[in-house]
């Protein structure tokens, strides 16, 4: 599974591909498959995302997971205080770990 993530140019919030548009939350992402190449480059024209790039992921029963320990960490947010996360603020998030 390949799923697209960058950041938003407003605020620099870590987002994910929905497979039309952008979400903070991962649960949301879809598999970008074949086509990541082609949605990154025309969502960079576009201006709508700083730095977004592919990465490996599994699916998992509570959604997407990213493969790299980097990833997993962008997607619940700062790993120095729990209570800042993503995760803090949205209880519905699945329960992998980092």
């Amino acid at each position: 599974m390949k799923l697209l993530t960058g950041n938003d140019l407003l605020n620099g919030r870590v987002l994910w591909w929905t497979g039309h548009d952008w979400s903070p939350h991962i649960r949301d992402a879809v598999d970008a498959g074949a086509s990541a190449d082609a949605i990154l480059a025309a969502e960079q024209a576009a201006r709508r995302i700083n730095a977004a790039y592919a990465i490996d992921a599994d699916d998992s029963d509570d959604g997407p997971v990213p493969a790299h320990i980097k990833e997993r960490i962008r997607a619940i947010g700062p790993s120095v205080r729990a209570d800042l996360g993503i995760r803090a603020a949205d209880p519905s998030i699945g329960s992998w770990e980092i």
